[in-house]
């Protein structure tokens, strides 16, 4: 269906439910209800999975740390979800050997009783014993349920001869958790098996909701078409935004507040092959929580906790990229990383309930839903966390249907997300019959396996005869088509971001930006008027929020430098 016959299908219907906001969260109730006969729209005002969807860890894990907080039923919720990830979702979704290093056997003993009651507030080192009792509680809830392997402990010789540990560190925690190569794929995924369903429903991005009432006012801003929709419900599943979304339905009062989380992307081949295929789970200087791990062949090292007013300016800023380095230095006293290495950044907020936690850190994590009565009424997604969106979207449909008066009529615990769906126990060999089908090389076909999953079966045939892209490694000329033909790209960042991890994984240069802005041109019908404009606007964001050295992405040649 292209844009137009989205915008014609959605102009002046009345649909059972409008979910706004088309991040995981707004994904996940968007399939829910379309799975159970629903009639439902989604409206999303930037592009899908933009927010703070898209700026996780990129881990899928029970919340190890949650424990402290007494969140017990979050933590067994989220090992369950992470679970059904890692079989619904292989292609993406994959196990990860997490390292603990720890420098005392009992120190933060009683952070999870003080903090229960209220009597501690900053982060505090945690020693062996209350890491052995949380690993515990991970190893006897997923046991019996096809979970991974137990946890175990190691000396301090032998977590030294893996890593080069600062000189106090003690022993070593081993367990399992899991990693999303690429959360944004999910997310298009979710919409793509809706739309396959032959459900009664459409999700659109680039599509702001401008004014909530009986009517509810939209307007598209990629053509400017104003149109309306008249639903029985509103699901706002809009994150960080949702306060602000409530405000256009005149619904008053603070329901969220944000924390910001940074993350940086670095170009280091020693420490890359240094984490091999795990993950270094470690305390910062002050106690809080960070991670690096070996992602698209760089390694991705985070994160930050901080709270912010405003969702809308949020970027990983100068103090905070110092501090994740400070952390792995401190960790990691023998590797130095030098300004140049850091390729990429971003940050995201959280979306956590308004609370009186002391910390950021004590604020609960899990989810629930808010009614709001009005000329429409309005079920308000608040908290959550990325591994347990299936849950959250669950808990919202069911509440929705409830007040429709509706019967669940399917599940989607055991569904398959998108290529996900007959994944192959031997991946080697179904790459082998798909090449010889497509004619495309084993190789390639592994590294589509990688990106679609099974979809890669019915796409391979398609791509045969491909053209590489210059400066796009692993990117094809009818790759780069396909996404923007099939999966409503609109603008450089939708595709660069999202829908691949060519800016993630540090490839975006000058050449790759002016290959992949004559693709879309071409596509979109562009004049060179309008591709220079969405060029320059895009080198000016990936300078300014994600961290991107000017001269590289080709912003201060000839005629830019005036137009910043």
């Amino acid at each position: 269906m292209t844009r137009a016959a989205r915008l014609d299908a959605m102009d002046g219907a009345a649909p059972k439910v409008l979910v706004i906001g088309g991040g995981i969260n707004g994904a996940s109730v968007y399939r829910e209800l379309a799975l159970n006969g629903v009639p439902v729209m989604l409206a999303e005002k930037s592009d899908f999975c933009a927010g703070a969807s898209s700026a996780l860890s990129r881990m899928v894990h029970g919340g190890l740390r949650y424990l402290e907080n007494g969140e017990f039923d979050l933590v067994r919720e989220a090992l369950d979800e992470r679970n059904r990830l890692l079989k619904n979702a292989p292609h993406l979704v994959s196990p990860l050997r997490t390292i603990v290093p720890i420098d005392s056997w009992v120190s933060g003993a009683l952070n999870a009783p003080l903090k229960f009651v209220g009597l501690s507030k900053a982060p505090s080192r945690r020693g062996a014993l209350p890491v052995k009792l949380g690993l515990s509680f991970y190893d006897l809830y997923t046991r019996g349920k096809g979970g991974l392997p137990r946890h175990a402990f190691w000396s301090s010789d032998k977590a030294k001869a893996r890593f080069p540990f600062r000189p106090d560190v003690r022993c070593a925690a081993t367990y399992y958790d899991g990693q999303v190569s690429h959360p944004e794929r999910v997310v298009t995924e979710i919409f793509e098996d809706v739309a396959r369903s032959g459900a009664d429903a459409v999700a659109l991005n680039h599509l702001e909701v401008t004014r909530v009432g009986t009517e509810v006012a939209l307007t598209d801003r990629v053509g400017g078409r104003e149109i309306t929709l008249r639903p029985e419900i509103v699901v706002n599943a809009t994150g960080a935004w949702i306060d602000r979304t409530n405000a256009r339905a005149g619904t008053t009062g603070e329901m969220v507040q944000g924390t910001k989380g940074a993350h940086l992307v670095l170009d280091h081949p020693e420490l890359r092959d240094m984490l091999g295929d795990d993950m270094v789970y470690y305390e910062n200087v002050d106690g809080r929580i960070c991670i690096m791990f070996g992602l698209h062949g760089k390694v991705l090292i985070g994160s930050t906790d901080i709270k912010v007013p405003d969702p809308d300016k949020v970027r990983c800023e100068a103090d905070e990229r110092a501090y994740i380095l400070e952390g792995m230095s401190w960790v990691l006293p023998g590797v130095t990383v030098r300004p140049e290495q850091v390729l990429h950044v971003f940050a995201g907020v959280r979306p956590l309930p308004v609370s009186g936690a002391g910390t950021t850190g004590q604020i609960p994590r899990g989810h629930f839903n808010r009614w709001t009565e009005g000329a429409v009424p309005v079920l308000s997604m608040i908290g959550g966390k990325w591994t347990t969106f299936r849950a959250f979207g669950e808990l919202a449909a069911d509440d929705v249907m409830t007040r429709l008066g509706m019967a669940r009529t399917s599940g989607t615990q055991e569904l398959a997300i998108g290529g996900g769906a007959d994944f192959p126990e031997d991946r080697t060999a179904w790459c082998a019959e798909v090449a010889a089908v497509s004619g495309l090389a084993q190789a390639r076909v592994a590294t589509l396996l990688e990106r679609y999953g099974t979809l890669a079966k019915a796409l391979a045939p398609a791509f045969a005869g491909e053209r590489m892209l210059p400066g796009l490694p692993g990117y094809s000329e009818a790759e780069i088509d396909y996404l923007i033909a099939h999966e409503q790209v609109e603008t450089l960042a939708d595709l660069a971001l999202r829908r691949t991890v060519v800016a993630l994984a540090g490839g975006l240069d000058a050449a790759a930006l002016e290959t992949l802005a004559d693709r879309l041109a071409a596509a979109k019908g562009w004049s060179p008027t309008r591709r220079e404009e969405e060029l320059h606007g895009f080198r000016v964001k990936l300078a300014t929020d994600h961290g991107a050295d000017p001269e590289r992405i080709g912003l201060h040649r000839k005629g830019e430098v005036a137009a910043q």
